[in-house]
């Protein structure tokens, strides 16, 4: 769901080492038709149950697919994938009948009924403490009618299920009983059976992922007959890779976009979409000096939300009014704190017993977009007396402090965070649920009335109540001081023109099975 590490070229040690490993491999390239796509995080979950990146639902949209799955043709509409039919019979019954001859790897067998039936309950069990689960909270059980056909039964209408569940990664499925064998019944980068059209070759740990056509797979056969996810965690070292040929397709940092508009390099396409994900400021409300509301409002004061966005986005991108992009359901007018107001902040932190400020960092993903921003905010903080040192992490440490249980998550104290984002207001609204806190909750929010609205938006029917209720959890959010929304950016994708890839709209997520050749 975030970006990470960016340094020089050479220095990002993922990309070192992925391209040495991928020189020799130029020779087969010539021979088969190949295709290698960045993930800009570090693969490091392809169990549905535990996912972490969106670039890791693309590796699994090759290995297992789902039910549905997106489109890939610029729409949010969803098609069959796993499924030959499927059907929404009433507000709480679906029910599907499973492609035939559709077999595991591993000599697992035909994919059945029970393996969509374990797939979605082990996901909305809570004992497996799935930080997805709330993407099947209505979920009552799946019920299996023959070998290939079930019926989903849900407790009470879900909204989202169509939008956000069926066609995305908590809609995948994974083989029952190569899991059931396995140790903790889990997995991470090994999976133990797949069955898509795409089945894994080889994975060098931090580097690369390859995948290989799966000859055995009954739909749609994908053109290229390889796959390199690199993992190239700088934003600027894949910039160079692309223009050095040694990868085919990147999500590029938006501080790109006008300048490789000026300069395309040569058989290239650019792909610049509107995203749906969100940055913001957020400080934990839980313990520390952040736990006085008076000085987190003092910071929603201080921060000059124009000045982040022109410093380290080059005006590319506009201020967002909360998690939910224009467009959506639940998008706010406009933000509480329109602009800053140092004299109030500084009020504020002289109530709160902080007359002369205080010192503080903030935490960010060690790439340049965060470690800007966080600059810019530091500036502005610097105004009312708050000096705030900017801490860069590697990838997945700011996760791991926030999910700590020894107290790791007090040093989460002023952050900045990106999260990627789905066509369905609750799958930015989960995050901040209080159940959450430990997970994905990094400021620790826990506002009751918030938790009812999402529970309540999840099944209402009418578009205008709920929206209402998705602007109102964004003022409640907002009027807690512990979070500053920034944008929503753009994705831009560099591509060869050889090639015309499927995305979805926002371009967050790459459907490789679905790429034509151009």
């Amino acid at each position: 769901m975030t970006r990470t590490t960016r340094r020089s070229f050479m220095a990002t040690t993922a990309l070192g080492g992925a391209l040495a490993a991928a020189a020799p491999r130029e020779a087969a390239r010539a021979q088969t038709k190949s295709l290698r796509v960045r993930s800009y995080v570090t693969l490091q979950q392809l169990d549905p149950l535990n996912r972490l990146g969106a670039p890791e639902g693309d590796v699994m949209d090759c290995l297992y697919p789902g039910l549905v799955t997106s489109k890939g043709d610029g729409s949010w509409g969803w098609e069959l994938d796993a499924a030959s039919a499927i059907e929404q019979v009433d507000a709480t019954h679906i029910k599907f009948e499973l492609r035939k001859g559709m077999g595991w790897t591993n000599g697992f067998g035909e994919v059945t009924a029970e393996d969509v039936k374990y797939s979605y309950e082990r996901i909305a069990n809570p004992e497996n403490k799935s930080a997805y689960r709330g993407d099947w909270a209505a979920l009552d059980k799946v019920e299996v009618t023959s070998s290939h056909t079930g019926v989903i039964v849900l407790k009470e209408p879900y909204i989202p299920l169509w939008t956000t569940t069926l066609p995305f990664n908590s809609g995948s499925i994974v083989c029952k009983s190569a899991v059931e064998k396995l140790d903790g019944k889990r997995f991470t980068l090994e999976p133990p059976a797949t069955f898509g059209p795409y089945k894994i070759k080889q994975n060098v740990a931090r580097q690369r992922m390859t995948l290989e056509r799966n000859r055995d797979w009954p739909g749609r056969q994908p053109v290229f007959d390889e796959v390199d996810f690199l993992n190239i965690l700088d934003a600027n070292a894949a910039e160079t890779a692309y223009q050095a040929g040694e990868i085919d397709l990147t999500l590029l940092p938006m501080t790109a976009v006008p300048r490789v508009q000026k300069a395309m390099p040569a058989r290239s396409k650019l792909v610049v979409a509107p995203s749906l994900a969100y940055w913001w400021l957020g400080m934990q409300m839980e313990d520390g000096v952040f736990a006085d509301k008076r000085v987190r409002q003092a910071v929603q004061l201080a921060v000059d939300v124009q000045a982040v966005l022109d410093g380290a986005f080059f005006g590319v991108a506009p201020r967002s009014t909360g998690f939910i992009a224009p467009g959506m359901i639940g998008h706010r007018p406009a933000n509480k704190v329109a602009k800053p107001d140092l004299a109030a902040a500084r009020k504020l932190l002289a109530d709160a017993g902080h007359p002369r400020g205080f010192k503080t960092e903030i935490g960010v993903r060690n790439s340049a977009e965060f470690v800007n921003a966080a600059q810019v905010v530091a500036a502005s903080l610097a105004q009312i007396g708050i000096e705030a040192q900017v801490q860069p992490f590697d990838q997945g440490v700011q996760k791991a402090m926030a999910s700590g249980k020894a107290g790791e998550w007090k040093k989460m104290a002023l952050h900045i965070a990106r999260f990627s984002m789905q066509p369905d207001p609750s799958w930015a609204s989960v995050w901040f649920t209080k159940e959450q806190i430990g997970e994905w909750n990094w400021e620790r929010f826990p506002d009751a009335e918030y938790n009812t609205l999402h529970a309540q938006a999840l099944k209402e029917p009418d578009p205008q109540k709920r929206h209402a209720m998705y602007v109102r959890m964004q003022d409640i959010m907002e009027d807690s001081g512990a979070y500053v929304f920034l944008t929503h950016g753009v994705n831009p994708i560099l591509h060869r023109d050889s090639f015309i890839p499927a995305l979805t709209p926002d371009a967050n997520k790459v459907l490789v099975p679905k790429f034509k050749l151009a």
